[in-house]
């Protein structure tokens, strides 16, 4: 492993204290970078953190509830106290609670385009304002936010979390067009069936409303009917994906969603 391909990146990643987060997280340190790690699991977070720095790299903590402009605008700021500024964001954190397409209540709609559609943009705009103060630089700051498969496709039990995903691929092609005249870029990676905390918490969830009769079911059937390399991914599948996004490696790119589903989407 390149242990200064990011070398310079002073990074917040959201959504960090577990899963894809904090495994990303790790990886950006474990290449060079300054990473703080947002939650509103500040304990997590913190733990993370913490083996981080045990590892030999560079890590802060911040409570993060990406549903609060002021947490965002804070945990912008904390980073910057920290590393001196901010140049890459990594919008990760997400909820999913499948209903049906009958039993969907307001609620249920309300919660999960408040963290997964509101909570990116408003992390998008705090990090960007900041960027914007900061001027310009030899090479573009970088958002990076985290889709799905269901930011290009829907499923009848999880029909809140495809539009919510939607709604991050809208912010991808919207953020980019708006952001370039402040050199940020802005792109990002949709994971399929990737086995953490928020899968598995899916999977009960699934049982629960009958999708599925046992727990596992809902991996092992996507795994061998969608998926076309006939398995289901883990964190460690993603977390190349994340660093080349906020790499010097794709400083030409932006507006770009790139899938890492196993070929369950092809485009």
């Amino acid at each position: 492993m390149d242990t200064t391909r990011l070398a310079g990146k002073h990074i917040l990643v959201t959504g960090a204290a577990q899963g894809m987060g904090a495994a990303v997280a790790r990886h950006y340190a474990a290449q060079g970078a300054k990473v703080c790690l947002g939650d509103v699991n500040v304990d997590g977070a913190a733990e993370v953190a913490e083996e981080i720095r045990a590892a030999g790299g560079v890590a802060t903590h911040v409570r993060l509830d990406v549903t609060s402009e002021a947490d965002a605008t804070a945990a912008v700021a904390h980073t910057v106290e920290e590393f001196g500024s901010i140049n890459v964001l990594l919008n990760n954190a997400g909820i999913n609670k499948p209903l049906f397409f009958l039993d969907i209540t307001r609620e249920n709609w309300q919660r999960i385009m408040d963290v997964n559609a509101w909570g990116t943009l408003n992390c998008m705009q705090a990090a960007a304002r900041q960027m914007k103060a900061q001027g310009r630089q030899d090479y573009p700051y970088k958002i990076i936010n985290v889709g799905s498969i269901l930011s290009r496709e829907v499923f009848d039990d999880v029909v809140v979390y495809s539009a919510s995903k939607h709604a991050v691929l809208a912010m991808i092609k919207g953020g980019a067009k708006s952001l370039i005249e402040h050199n940020i870029t802005v792109n990002g990676y949709g994971p399929g069936v990737v086995r953490t905390e928020l899968w598995e918490q899916l999977d009960r969830d699934l049982v629960a409303i009958g999708k599925f009769d046992k727990l596992g079911e809902s991996m092992d059937t996507l795994a061998e009917n969608m998926i076309l390399m006939k398995r289901y991914s883990y964190p460690e599948d993603v977390v190349g994906t994340a660093a080349f996004l906020a790499s010097s490696d794709s400083d030409y790119m932006t507006g770009q969603l790139i899938m890492i589903d196993g070929g369950m989407v092809i485009q």
